[in-house]
């Protein structure tokens, strides 16, 4: 009696001990735990989603490639299949599984070290949001009061969310939307049981288990999850089977970033981070929809590509892309990657033979022929010839040689024949392209190269570039509310500047010839240099300035005269925001990218307003506007006339041709196209406005024309239009050898009819109608 008595003492004291130790264990454990705030505030890195305007991803930017979804977005199957390979217990236990705590250290003691570690989901989220990753009994004991807290703080479902949101599944995909998309192409509400049961498999090692590495060991790993999700009986055996036979074909989904509209998104890259700061927009998961249309920009893209390619042309042969010695012609073709070739398509060959008729040509595994006639272009480069005057190149031996590589178009694949090619090559001269709803001041398109892959600078944003003669129209509008009317008649002459210095400066017309007594109407309709700068001089500098400022215009504006004839510096949109002030009636809009940013919770975080400002009454940018048209119509901007519909431009050339815009816009959409090199140089003779950036324009705006009614511009009320006789500025007589339907300003239009053969007005005079019928400027 006396020994179980000592017994009994003995062990209620080990009994007291043992809890005296777990208790302690506890509080020294517990000392410096971390607290649940990063859980019920749960915010992982996240990807930004940028959308088109019709809702089609457009990009994504990201540090770890993770979209946060519901459990409800998540296909039932993929949440059993988790949890039958990680914690089949996971709604029965409070946070902790003690049997399979106990299995795990019987398998660590007798490894000798930590092999297993035994843990819930519950203490896999506290490992991975909470804990180190080290593996050591006191890091276990932090993590088992954490999770038995962690069950009392956020529900089952709650806890579960994180965890299939949080958990990295190899090939940078973190969560299981990212691993759906990334090893299959789908979301994760589209994953059938077969792939679910894979991705389930991977927790354990992603690299171990990837499908990608290691497809012999995913597999393993994904009948190990089959069987489980059957032994528990969350399927059947019909299931089982079927999921077993499915063949799983891997893929990621595409990931369109950086593919249509690379400049595009880099400019909304650019304001978000300017917004929002890079953690936010590389881990903040932002829902970011932008006012682009991927139907514009597809055709933007290609159509300044193929305008830039073609002017390159014009300029002459730049050389092949590299030389060859024989010996190295294998290694080149066997490490081409081609893959499947089209009509159309653009490939790097290598010259085997040539002669005077053309050359021989190999890629890959297939010949081709490259006609000489297909280099006719291919001249010796020099800027002071147009192509017209270099002649044709008939020669095939006087551009290529044997072991050049050169740039190929595909015209007609070959089975049993060589492929019929053309020469090409990689333009070194750049462009950009902008066009945007003026009405709402939406960017629909840009591009701001040639490639971004070569050369991430953005031209259409950060290009700083003399508009030329696409200046005037600001002068003019500027005239127009200073005592000018279309009908005005200003001297075109010679006329000499001098500076303090010595310096002299003679501006000239583009032909160098002089037309003497000239219409405002036609001299911004034939681009006439002397008309501007005497307008120019007559107004102020000042007043074009402010007029420049009023419209939006940002960029550089010294105060002398060559501004009037363009020589600014301003970036293509920039001039398009100009522009819009003619397009929508006199008020210009600033342009607009983002369209709204939501947060990955729902809420709103910005919502794009238009932002107008006041530049000349609607009467001013009526009349500008209709000049314009005729610009189109019968000046240097007739190239647009083709496209059969109301459109008003203007072109620019800046000296020795060295920047091309071409300005053009109806009352829907607006475009600017501007080419020209990074590093300033000449493009070349005749490398006009007109030449370089109208084809661009016009390639662009015919392919998205079908998408809107014909609309003409509309006149304001205060708008008369009156026939204009060329020569005099008066109202036309019925015998008037040429004259012009012209819009005035109420009260501004000529009351005098023009006699024949009259023009015997003094400088300066003025007719009944108070406008002066000739302002001569010396």
């Amino acid at each position: 009696m006396k020994i179980l008595k000592i017994f009994l003492a003995l062990f209620v004291l080990g009994v007291l001990l043992a809890a005296g130790a777990g208790v302690g264990l506890y509080y020294w454990a517990q000392e410096d735990l971390p607290g649940f705030t990063k859980l019920s505030d749960y915010s992982p890195a996240l990807a930004t989603t940028v959308r088109a305007r019709d809702g089609r991803i457009l990009g994504y930017f990201y540090r770890e490639k993770r979209f946060l979804i519901p459990l409800s977005m998540m296909s039932p199957i993929t949440v059993k299949a988790f949890l039958a390979a990680e914690d089949s217990g996971f709604y029965q236990h409070e946070g902790v599984d003690l049997p399979g705590i106990f299995r795990a250290a019987v398998k660590n003691l007798v490894a000798g070290s930590i092999v297993q570690g035994g843990s819930t989901i519950t203490q896999q989220v506290i490992k991975s949001m909470l804990l180190t990753p080290e593996r050591s009994y006191e890091r276990k004991i932090k993590e088992i009061i954490l999770a038995y807290r962690l069950e009392k703080y956020l529900t089952k479902d709650e806890i579960l969310t994180i965890y299939l949101n949080q958990i990295y599944l190899g090939a940078k995909a973190y969560g299981v939307e990212a691993a759906a998309r990334e090893y299959f192409g789908v979301n994760a509400s589209q994953l059938t049981l077969a792939q679910a049961a894979l991705l389930a498999g991977l927790p354990k090692a992603p690299s171990r288990y990837s499908p990608y590495g290691n497809p012999e060991r995913a597999r393993e790993r994904q009948l190990y999850v089959l069987s489980r999700l059957r032994e528990l009986g969350w399927i059947g055996q019909a299931e089982f089977e079927a999921a077993v036979n499915e063949p799983l074909v891997y893929g990621a989904q595409e990931d369109p970033s950086w593919k249509v509209g690379p400049y595009y998104l880099e400019e909304v890259r650019r304001q978000l981070v300017e917004m929002y700061g890079e953690d936010k927009v590389y881990a903040g998961g932002l829902q970011v929809r932008t006012a682009i249309d991927m139907d514009h920009q597809i055709v933007a893209d290609q159509a300044l590509r193929d305008g830039l390619r073609e002017t390159s042309k014009r300029h002459g042969w730049q050389g092949p892309v590299t030389t060859l010695e024989p010996g190295g012609y294998e290694e080149f073709l066997r490490g081409q990657n081609l893959g499947e070739i089209k009509t159309g398509d653009r490939i790097q060959v290598l010259v085997t033979g040539v002669d005077k008729a053309g050359a021989k040509v190999r890629f890959g595994e297939h010949t081709g022929v490259l006609p000489v006639s297909s280099m006719s272009w291919a001249r010796r480069p020099n800027p002071k010839l147009a192509p017209e005057e270099a002649g044709k190149v008939g020669d095939a031996t006087r551009v290529v040689k044997p072991g050049d590589v050169v740039w190929a178009a595909v015209n007609a694949t070959g089975k049993d024949k060589p492929w019929q090619l053309a020469l090409e090559q990689e333009p070194k001269v750049e462009g950009a392209l902008v066009s945007m709803d003026p009405r709402s001041g939406e960017v629909l398109a840009l591009s701001g190269g040639y490639d971004f892959f070569r050369s991430q600078f953005n031209r259409a944003t950060q290009a700083l570039r003399q508009p030329g003669s696409a200046f005037k129209p600001i002068v003019y509008s500027a005239a127009l509310d200073n005592g000018y009317t279309a009908a005005s008649i200003v001297l075109d002459a010679p006329i000499i500047f001098e500076d303090g210095s010595g310096e002299t400066w003679k501006p000239e017309n583009f032909e160098g010839i002089f037309y003497g007594p000239t219409l405002l109407r036609t001299a911004l309709v034939k681009s006439r240099n002397l008309v501007t700068i005497r307008v120019a001089q007559d107004i102020g500098i000042g007043k074009i300035i402010e007029r420049g400022k009023a419209m939006g215009l940002t960029g550089i504006m010294e105060p002398n005269l060559s501004l009037a004839l363009g020589s600014g510096q301003f970036t293509p949109l920039n001039m398009c925001e100009a522009y819009s002030a003619f397009a929508r009636g006199g008020t210009s809009i600033k342009p607009r990218f983002i369209e709204n940013v939501v947060s990955p919770w729902g809420e709103q975080l910005y919502s794009a307003t238009p932002e107008t400002r006041e530049a000349m009454s609607p009467e001013t940018a009526y009349v500008v506007t209709n000049l314009l048209q005729q610009v189109v119509q019968e000046g240097t901007g007739a190239r647009a006339k083709s496209l059969g519909r109301p459109v008003a431009g203007k072109t620019g050339t800046t000296n020795d041709e060295q920047d091309a815009w071409f300005m053009g816009f109806s009352p829907y959409l607006l475009t600017g196209v501007w080419v020209g090199y990074d590093q300033i140089k000449p493009m070349g003779k005749f490398e006009t406005g007109a030449r370089a950036a109208l084809p661009i324009w016009l390639d662009y705006r015919t392919k998205v024309e079908p998408k809107y009614p014909v609309e003409n511009f509309t006149v304001p009320p205060g708008i008369v239009m009156a026939r204009v006789d060329a020569r005099t500025g008066r109202l036309a007589g019925p015998d008037a050898p040429e004259a012009y339907m012209l819009p005035f300003a109420n009260g501004t239009e000529p009351t005098l009819t023009a006699m024949p053969d009259e023009f015997d007005a003094a400088p300066g005079s003025s007719n009944a109608g108070g406008e002066s019928l000739l302002k001569q400027i010396f």
